[in-house]
């Protein structure tokens, strides 16, 4: 028998996009499937789905060793009323199945295995920026990847994005998914132009900028440390924001960064903020009046949940904990805990829609420091600088234990014009944070090795020294 003879269906065969487009709209089909639909018409949806998704997880050998671990079996699980009952995970049990399985773990359901011989559909192979620790494999099946590019496409044309739009993105790319698959969102299922200029290893800083100018950029997308960093190297380069480059909008994971300061630094673009992971996709996403994030929960089921793994109060802060009702081909996601933190929005929006909302990203409770009793999130203290133009935005965190005993924790801010006064800072951060902390001010710059802004898809913003 020929080679020929033994391919199954291709990614696109099986991706099949026009059945995703009816299950999954965007655009205007999103609105006119959404708005006026009810709470309890969405969580039925919801429950369809889970349940598939459960029959799906029960095939995996991973969901087989943890959920049987709690003593659960097929069966147990009757619909979304239940989920509760499931016990979540997180990044540590997927590294640990790729130490137990190598070389692809566990988790992934493919039938026979990577170059094992046996049968199985389409895969792609990408893996996480490592931002936490070793980066981690992602897996994917045309479906479900798909998806997740549909729900990014999503959220660009409910934000305002257009018809000829010139999309220049700052997201990595090699193994790092988050450039490929913001690249195929946009460029599968919107009419814009996409520029994949990547980091600043991959292109350097002072070109990315003449090209935003030399091909008209409207958009910039990716994270805003980076994307705010490009303003001050469009203006060293001769280039005014808003005027050599003008920018209308700015896609990105602004948590707690200072939104208006990264507006005025672009003339004025206006910046939405959006929130996903590798493992999930898109999450939620600001709609036009940036009110919050709208979680896609015709795709995704969030939970917020305290350290004891229980249901945080309405309003409250929480570990985001996802399932992805979308993925049952390749690596399901079911009860994932992300350590970010975050809340529920009280109420529902002014669009009509039946989706809750959160606040977005908060900071993560893996990476919280507790500093004389207070609980302080580094990726936070960003927001607290908002409006100060004497400042870049670049900032790291030290924490180190004295000679006697004590932790220390210092700020390290990157100041504009020679200053020596920390005095306003430390009180500041005394104010946002209530807590006194040591503050060093530092020329432009200086911090970038520190944080590993030019080339980490998220910049170092705490270095505990600790254990050093």
């Amino acid at each position: 028998m020929s080679g020929a003879g033994m391919c199954g269906p291709g990614y696109a065969a099986v991706a099949d996009v026009p059945v995703l487009l009816e299950k999954y709209p965007i655009g205007q089909g999103f609105l006119a499937r959404y708005v006026g639909m009810s709470r309890d018409e969405l969580r039925a949806l919801q429950d369809q789905q889970f349940r598939r998704l459960m029959v799906r997880g029960w095939q995996i050998p991973f969901y087989q060793r943890l959920w049987g671990g709690q003593g659960l079996e097929a069966g147990d699980i009757a619909g979304l009323d239940d989920i509760v009952r499931l016990p979540v995970f997180d990044k540590s049990d997927l590294m640990a199945s790729l130490t137990a399985y190598p070389p692809f773990g566990d988790y992934h359901g493919m039938t026979g295995g990577l170059g094992q011989g046996g049968q199985r559909g389409p895969v792609v192979l990408q893996t996480t920026s490592g931002t936490t620790g070793k980066p981690q494999l992602l897996l994917f099946g045309p479906r479900g990847r798909e998806v997740g590019n549909l729900l990014v496409a999503r959220m660009a044309l409910w934000q305002g994005l257009a018809d000829g739009d010139v999309v220049h993105s700052v997201y990595g790319h090699g193994m790092i998914n988050g450039g490929h698959y913001i690249r195929e969102a946009f460029t599968h299922f919107t009419n814009s132009i996409f520029i994949s200029a990547g980091t600043g290893l991959e292109t350097r800083s002072a070109v990315q900028v003449r090209m935003m100018a030399e091909f008209g950029a409207t958009v910039a997308v990716g994270f805003i440390d980076y994307i705010r960093k490009l303003a001050d190297v469009a203006r060293a380069e001769g280039l005014v924001p808003g005027e050599d480059i003008r920018l209308r909008m700015i896609m990105g994971h602004l948590g707690t960064e200072d939104r208006r300061g990264l507006e005025e630094a672009w003339g004025g673009a206006k910046a939405f903020d959006w929130y996903g992971l590798g493992d999930t996709g898109c999450i939620a996403a600001e709609g036009p009046e940036r009110d919050g994030l709208y979680v896609w929960e015709d795709a995704q089921f969030v939970e917020i949940l305290d350290a004891g793994g229980n249901i945080v109060a309405e309003g409250g802060a929480g570990d985001l904990v996802v399932t992805c009702l979308y993925k049952d081909d390749v690596a399901p996601c079911i009860r994932f805990n992300t350590h970010d933190v975050s809340a529920f929005r009280t109420g529902l929006g002014p669009h009509g829609l039946p989706m809750r909302r959160i606040c977005g990203f908060l900071g993560r409770s893996d990476n919280m420091i507790k500093f004389k009793g207070i609980s302080i999130y580094p990726q936070a203290i960003g927001g607290l600088l908002g409006g100060m133009a004497e400042l870049t935005g670049e900032y790291v965190c030290h924490v180190r234990r004295d000679v006697a005993g004590y932790d220390r924790m210092a700020i390290t801010l990157e100041h504009r014009e020679p200053a020596t006064d920390p005095t306003r800072y430390v009180d500041l951060f005394r104010q946002g944070l209530g807590v006194e902390l040591e503050v060093r001010l530092v020329a432009p710059g200086t911090t970038s090795d520190l944080t590993q802004l030019d080339h980490r898809q998220k910049p170092i913003r705490l270095i505990d020294e600790r254990d050093a």
